[in-house]
C-alpha cells in the first residue's frame, strides 16, 4: 500500500486508536490490497462486498474477525479515502451470543498452580483477581498498584479508557513477593514486546500448557480467568453496576451476559412447579 498505508497510520494515531488496534486495522487493509493485488485506492463497494463475503463464506471468519475488517476498511474509505459511500451501506453481520465458558474456584486454583514461571503466575492472578484483560495485565507497572487505596490503575484500556478496578490482599502479597524478588522496572511484568513488557502471545501458550497440566477439558482461554471474576463476583453479591466499572464496560449491556451463567443465582430461583398448592401459587384465573 506504501503511502496510503502510510496516510491511514496517521489518520489512526490523529484519531487517538490504540497501538493495537491501528496495527490490526491496517493489517486488515493490507490483506484486502493483497487478495485483490490492487490498491485500495483503485476499488470501492464491489470489492470490499466480495472480499467480506470471501471471508465470510471461504475462510470462515468469526464475528470478530468480521466486524474488525468490516471497521478497518471503513475507516479506510470514510477518513484517509474521503470515499464515505463505498461503506455505507455494508451489513452489520448478526451473530448469536454465545454465553462465556466459566471456572470453578478450584479449578482456577488448579490452573494458577500449574503455571510454573512466577511471572506468568501473577500475570494469571492478576486476571481473575482484578478482571484484567490479558493485554491490560502484561502492561500493568509498578505505581498502578495503589496499597493504600487498595486498587489497580488500568491505563489505556479498551477503548483507551483508564479506570480502577479492585486489589486483592492476597493478590497484593504475591506482587510485593515478586517485586521483591525482581525489582522489574519500568513494567512490572518484563517481557520480549517492542515495548518491552510481557508478551500476552507468550502467556497464552504459557496457559494452555497449564490447562493440559492442570487436566481441565473446558476449551478456555486467558480470557475465562476474567469471565470467570465478573461471574464469581455476581454470584457473591456484588452488583452488576459495581462489575461494569471494575470490567471497564462501557455500556451495562456488555456486564448482563454473566446475569445468564451464574449457577449460584439460577439455583435460588424456585420453579412455579413447586409453588402449586401455596399461598405463594400464580392464580389460574
Amino acid at each position: 500500500m506504501g503511502q496510503l498505508r502510510d496516510r491511514m497510520e496517521a489518520d489512526l494515531l490523529l484519531a487517538g486508536y490504540s497501538p493495537s488496534t491501528r496495527r490490526i486495522y491496517v493489517g486488515y487493509a493490507r490483506l484486502f490490497a493483497k487478495h485483490f493485488r490492487r490498491s485500495p485506492a483503485e476499488m470501492g463497494e464491489t470489492e470490499i462486498r466480495q472480499y467480506l463475503l470471501h471471508m465470510v463464506e471461504g475462510q470462515k471468519a468469526s464475528h470478530e474477525t468480521y466486524r474488525q475488517i468490516r471497521a478497518a476498511l471503513s475507516f479506510l474509505y470514510t477518513i484517509t479515502l474521503k470515499r464515505p459511500t463505498e461503506v455505507a451501506y455494508l451489513p452489520v453481520r448478526r451473530t448469536r451470543r454465545k454465553l462465556p465458558i466459566i471456572l470453578s474456584g478450584t479449578e482456577v486454583q488448579r490452573l494458577l498452580d500449574a503455571i510454573r514461571s512466577p511471572k506468568y503466575r501473577v500475570i494469571g492472578m492478576v486476571q481473575y483477581a482484578a478482571g484484567l484483560r490479558i493485554s491490560e495485565a502484561c502492561r500493568l507497572q509498578p505505581q498502578d498498584i495503589d496499597s493504600k487505596r487498595m486498587v489497580i490503575h488500568v491505563r489505556n484500556g479498551k477503548g483507551g479508557r483508564d479506570r480502577y478496578t479492585v486489589l486483592s490482599a492476597r493478590l497484593l502479597e504475591y506482587l510485593r513477593d515478586y517485586f521483591r524478588r525482581f525489582r522489574s522496572r519500568p513494567w512490572l511484568f518484563p517481557g520480549e514486546t517492542v515495548e518491552g513488557h510481557a508478551s500476552p502471545h507468550t502467556f497464552r501458550r504459557v496457559f494452555r500448557d497449564a490447562v493440559t497440566h492442570a487436566g481441565i477439558a473446558k476449551r478456555i482461554t486467558p480470557h475465562t480467568l476474567r469471565h470467570s471474576f465478573a461471574t464469581h463476583l455476581l454470584e457473591s453479591g456484588v452488583d452488576i453496576a459495581v462489575i461494569q466499572v471494575l470490567l471497564g464496560h462501557a455500556s451495562l449491556r456488555a456486564t448482563q451476559i454473566y446475569v445468564h451463567v451464574t449457577v449460584e443465582h439460577i439455583g435460588r430461583v424456585t420453579s412455579p412447579l413447586d409453588l402449586l398448592g401455596t399461598p405463594a401459587a400464580v392464580p389460574l384465573g
